[in-house]
Order: C-alpha cells, then structure tokens, then sequence
C-alpha cells in the first residue's frame, strides 16, 4: 500500500558561485512565458487542419489520430528522463536544449515524406516533455512563494499562443500547396525566439538555495522517490484524465462539428474560442489558488462540473457549439493550472516537485495519449459521436474523483 509518511532520503545541492550572476526576476519570468508559449502550439495546430494532411499525405483515420496522440506517447516516454537531464546539466541548460530539439522536431515534421513527418513529431513531443515536466520545478526553485500565480500566468500565455496557433491553422494552410505544411511549421520560429530570450539563464547551474538550511557550504535538500506514494498517484491519475480530455477535444471536436454541419474554417475558430476561454479559466484559477492555496477541493468540484456541463451540452444540443466549447475551455484552462500548480503545492522542495512532476506526465501523458485513439476507435465502430461522448462524460467524473482526492491538504514528506 503506497504510503505518503516515509523519511526522505537527503541529498546535497551546490550553491552558485555567486550572487551576481543571478539574472532580474522579471527577466526569468519573461523567459519562462516565452517557453511556456511554445508548448502547446505546435500541437494544437494540427486539429484544425487534420483532414488536409491526411489527404496530402495518404493518412489513414489511425495514422490522423496518431498525429495527435504521437507527442504524447513522447511525452509519457521522456517525461521520466528530465529530472535526470536537469541534475546532470542543470534545470536551464536542460530547457535550453529542448527548445533547440523542438524546433528542430517542427521543421522535420512539417518536411514532405513519411519518416522525416512521424520523426519530427517524435522530436517535438520529447521537447515538450521535457520542458513540462522542468518549468513547474523551476518555479517551485525560484519562486516558492508564487507558485499558484505564475504557474497561472504561464499557462494563460501558452493558452493564447495555443488558441492563435488554432485560429491560424486553416488561414495559413490556405496560402499554398500543401499549406498544412506550413501551418504546422511556421511555430519553429516561435521556438527559436523563445531560446534567444532564454539562452543568459542558460550560464545558471546550480539552483538558488537561500531559504534552505546549509551544512558546511552544501545544502541538504530532502529527496524522495514519489513512486510509492499514494498522494503521488492521486496527482498522476487527475493530471491524465484532465489531459484526455483536452486532447480529445481539440483533436476530434472539429470532426464532430463537421457531422453536423458547421465548414472547417468556422470549427477553426471555435477551437480557438475554446483556447481564449482556457485563459480565462487559468487566471482564474490562479486567483482561486491564492485563497485556497492548502486546499483545493472546492476548485476541482467547481471546474469538473463545468467541463461535464459542456460536454453534455455538445451531446444534446450540438447546435450551442459554440456555448458548450467555451464552457469546456474555461474547465479545462483551470484544471490544467491545478494539475501543474499541484506539483509544487504537494511536494516540500523543487527536487521532489520535479520527480512528482515526471511521474505525473509519465503516467498521465500515456493516459492521454489512449484517450484520442479511443474516441476515434468508438466512432468509427459506430458511425456516431453519441458513445465517444458518454464515455468522455465518464472520463469527467473519473478525473473530478481523483482530483477530489488529490487536493487535500497534504504533502509529499
């Protein structure tokens, strides 16, 4: 039986050399938002112009499904690699370099030919596994007071440049042959920008380690494996049921408005209005977060009731689309918040937030990249979304259960 009450085994963290060479906190946190702008757009341009694609490049429905559920398969493969990475060569220097693969891995996708298109999709989902499992430890590191906050605005920035990345797919692909191409591979450009901005953390190593006690100029810093801890899974098993849904809607929600109707350059732009009111849930979340900063349930309970209130909408009464996507954009946007913020919030220091923090997108990104391949398998079994949809409902609940537990005031010791 996991347990959560076990003595952490201790190991030693270096100071930095010097104090000078710590950079202004507001130019890490411009650095952080700009890396944390690059991870999700890569992905949520392939959504709105899926169909065109898989004509182009001879995809069948599996292999258009797997464009989506690819990056997370990488994410659930690599996720338990970074913690690693970034002790062996520093949290910075390990985002840095992932920033240089993801935009590698988005020009080689966008390449014409089979292996150069499933290669590069491999390359920018190992990227962003990465830099997701190390920005919530970053923050945990250099700003443990803030937590809720920044992990909010973060992801507010990653919302927008997901939403945009939307709303742009079907103008952008619409501007030559094979415009797809350039949809999907225009968001290199935003990867590079943010490695500029990045690159003088880079020339950090060693973690800031004022607030903890130091021994004989080392600092003793509790670390614990959270693979035993039931606290641990509540957090994983919420992270990918949150994430299933996500995915399945941005990947197969275009495809249940063209059922009833509704042109792709239209279903475009919902996605994107499902993005814009994923800002509002994550700032708003990150507000609630600041009152209920030990214990989260209400927002949990608050957020899962209306991503299910969307859902069924989208069930019963298709034609409020619109409606139904907004109200699962405002859930989702807060949940996704919660998910990362509770990293830090259930951990006692960033060594432990990045262990949880790859556990958790290990095991959750696999869950969620089952959830598109799922749906896509149900409708195609049954010629219709009804199924996919009550399943998805199920999802909710199972995830509102989860997190439920998940928020009670605990920690991982």
């Amino acid at each position: 039986m996991p347990q959560d009450d076990r003595e952490p085994q201790s190991v030693s963290v270096s100071r930095p050399r010097s104090a000078a060479n710590r950079l202004r906190p507001g130019f890490i946190v411009i650095g952080i938002l700009l890396v944390a702008a690059n991870l999700r757009a890569s992905i949520t341009a392939v959504g709105p112009v899926l169909d065109q694609a898989s004509a182009d490049a001879g995809l069948s429905v599996f292999e258009a499904s797997m464009l989506i559920s690819v990056p997370l398969f990488a994410f659930a493969a690599f996720s338990p690699i970074a913690p690693f990475a970034a002790r062996r060569f520093g949290l910075e220097r390990t985002i840095g370099g992932s920033l240089v693969l993801l935009a590698a891995g988005i020009v080689l996708r966008s390449v014409p030919g089979d292996v150069p298109l499933w290669i590069g999709t491999v390359g920018l989902g190992a990227a962003i596994a990465a830099i997701n499992v190390l920005l919530p430890s970053l923050l945990k590191r250099d700003f443990p007071r803030e937590i809720g906050r920044l992990t909010g605005v973060y992801s507010a920035v990653q919302t927008a440049f997901a939403a945009a990345s939307a709303g742009l797919a079907v103008p952008i692909a619409g501007l030559a042959n094979e415009g797809w191409r350039l949809a999907y591979g225009i968001w290199a450009g935003l990867a590079i920008i943010a490695l500029a901005v990045f690159a003088p953390q880079m020339r950090r190593h060693s973690p800031p380690t004022d607030e903890l006690p130091v021994i004989t100029g080392r600092t003793s810093v509790p670390h614990v494996s959270p693979w035993r801890r039931a606290l641990a899974w509540q957090v994983t098993v919420f992270m990918g049921l949150q994430s299933t849904i996500f995915y399945v809607v941005i990947t197969w929600v275009p495809a249940i408005e063209h059922s009833v109707g509704i042109d792709a350059f239209t279903a475009g732009w919902h996605q994107s209005v499902f993005q814009v009111c994923g800002i509002a849930g994550t700032l708003t979340c990150a507000a609630l977060l600041q009152k209920w900063n030990r214990d989260q349930r209400i927002i949990v309970s608050v957020y899962s009731l209306c991503s299910a209130a969307g859902l069924a909408g989208i069930l019963l009464a298709p034609s409020g689309m619109l409606l139904w996507l907004g109200l699962i954009g405002i859930a989702q946007g807060g949940l996704i918040v919660l998910a990362l913020a509770l990293f830090g919030l259930r951990t006692s220091n960033h060594l432990v937030a990045a262990s949880l923090s790859g556990m958790a997108q290990s095991v959750g990104y696999l869950l969620a990249a089952i959830g598109p391949i799922l749906i896509g398998t149900l409708h195609d079994a049954t010629g219709a979304w009804e199924l996919p949809l009550v399943v998805l409902l199920g999802v909710v609940v199972a995830q509102c259960i989860m997190g439920y537990l998940a928020c009670r005031d605990r920690v991982i010791r």
